[in-house]
């Protein structure tokens, strides 16, 4: 592999696959000599397309996953002008490119591959998480043989019970509720995505298919598909209960466990639940050697202590809020917790703030004249995390209300947790 830069400290060479705003590149890691992708983002054309929210979400999803069907993301690396995702490298290639020149998959082979996408995905749900766009595209085959899920890219973070509004997917995969422009609920829409694509791996072409874009919507709506005649009984019985129209009849993931058509293969993967393996790394020199290696681990204790990828973002060099321009910030405190909840009780006061107390680590902030509304009105919230036993991090993040009362509470927070001396860099501050 010729290598024309360096990125961190992985030298990087060819393009191996190329998106509109992306490319994800070959590379090895100068330390450890390993094989690993780099999903290289061009920061200006996620700015100027408004994509910087999708950006935060793929990051943030596959940080949170740790599965042996997942693709595993190692470290991000922002310079001046690029996002790079150093991710696990996944060398089999699409399941597409497999399916394009199979056509369609003998039994065993498409029940592996559906149960560990389903197994993927269960575990997933189970996190919060909703890729929202899974097809074969997006599923990897490594060199055992083995799937992986790929392109978190339109995944977000809800939890169960809460419904989503964008729609958005690839259409001949997405859920009837989607195209519909309905409220839905992500963990069935991801369902149906995959009783598509076990569909596909047994018929050898997609349920839904129509040149007219309305007209596909209209079968995907209303559940109109054929089957081949080799299809055997318990491979329709599966599918039918999986595309159904109806998101409240459909099955459940642990429905499709309970199928028997799928219960003589091997037990669901184990994932490996872990915050401490993903890095953030900003302004990395660009074909220099870098030499950022950095872990942080976390103390074993009870109480809630902030992983790696939090605590690398809270310092302000390395911090990647400017890209997503969010209304937070984190401010360090050289605190125990007890002592930072109180400082931010006489920071409320200061700008005629009301804290309500939520739990042991999280506190809700009014402005004193809207109590008497509801807690739509709620304008900010303070969240500490523990750090060491003696320090840690507020994150405070603005819902509604007026943006001016915000800036007055953080900069009167970072006076009193850093003394005076720091109130005038306060103001200098990305709080917008």
């Amino acid at each position: 592999m010729g290598f024309v830069e360096s990125i961190g400290r992985y030298r990087v060479g060819r393009t191996i696959g190329a998106g509109t705003f992306a490319k994800v590149r070959l590379a090895v890691d100068g330390d450890t000599g390993a094989t690993v992708a780099v999903k290289v983002i061009d920061k200006r054309m996620v700015l100027r397309n408004n994509l910087m929210y999708q950006v935060k979400r793929e990051i943030t999803a596959m940080k949170l996953l740790n599965h042996p069907n997942i693709v595993k993301i190692y470290e991000v690396i922002a310079t001046k002008t690029k996002i790079c995702l150093v991710m696990e490298y996944i060398s089999g290639g699409q399941l597409s490119g497999k399916l394009s020149y199979l056509n369609r998959l003998d039994e065993m082979e498409a029940k592996k591959y559906f149960y560990q996408l389903i197994d993927a995905v269960d575990y997933c749900h189970r996190r919060d998480v909703y890729h929202r766009d899974l097809k074969p595209e997006n599923l990897l085959l490594d060199n055992k043989g083995d799937l992986k899920v790929s392109d978190f890219g339109l995944s977000v973070l809800r939890k169960p019970g809460q419904f989503l509004s964008t729609s958005c997917g690839s259409p001949c995969y997405v859920a009837p509720e989607v195209v519909q422009h309905k409220s839905y609920d992500g963990a069935a829409a991801d369902v149906w995505s995959c009783g598509v694509i076990l569909f596909e791996l047994l018929a050898g072409h997609l349920p839904f298919q129509d040149c007219n874009l309305t007209n596909l919507y209209r079968r995907i709506s209303r559940a109109q598909f054929a089957f081949p005649q080799w299809l055997t009984v318990p491979q329709k019985k599966i599918i039918i209960r999986i595309l159904d129209p109806s998101p409240i009849t459909r099955a459940k993931i642990s429905d499709i466990f309970d199928n028997k058509w799928l219960q003589d293969h091997c037990n669901p993967s184990v994932g490996i639940e872990s915050d401490d393996d993903c890095v953030v790394i900003e302004e990395a020199g660009i074909d220099s050697d870098s030499r950022h290696n950095t872990e942080v681990r976390e103390p074993e204790e009870p109480d809630r202590f902030i992983n790696a990828f939090q605590l690398i973002a809270t310092c302000s060099e390395l911090d990647l809020s400017g890209l997503f321009q969010e209304q937070k910030i984190k401010l360090a405190s050289p605190h125990p917790v007890q002592e930072t909840l109180d400082k931010i009780k006489v920071a409320a006061k200061d700008v005629s703030m009301a804290v309500r107390r939520m739990n042991s680590s999280v506190v809700e902030l009014q402005d004193s004249k809207l109590l008497a509304r509801s807690n739509l009105d709620l304008t900010v919230s303070a969240e500490v995390i523990k750090v060491t036993p003696a320090h840690c991090v507020v994150e405070v993040s603005k819902s509604t209300g007026d943006l001016r009362s915000y800036k007055e509470f953080c900069r009167s927070l970072s006076s009193l947790l850093n003394g005076e001396q720091h109130s005038a860099s306060t103001s200098d501050m990305e709080l917008d």
